[in-house]
């Protein structure tokens, strides 16, 4: 597991912020799409700062490989 400074989870508006300050629904969507992990822990949900930072590359893997 890679060692990280930050947060490894975030609450749904931190997410929503870290992600250019998307709304809930677009988060939503990106989570059914299975872009983005959602984990649980009790009965909170959290996004896995992983997940954002891999969706991220990937889109602007998409780009690079688009020019």
């Amino acid at each position: 597991m890679p060692t990280t400074t930050g947060p490894l989870l975030q609450n749904y508006a931190q997410a929503m912020v870290t992600l250019g300050h998307i709304g809930r629904s677009s988060l939503y969507e990106l989570i059914d799409a299975g872009e983005i992990t959602r984990v649980k822990i009790g009965r909170r949900a959290f996004i896995t700062t992983a997940s954002i930072a891999a969706y991220v590359d990937r889109l602007v893997g998409a780009l690079e490989g688009a020019a």
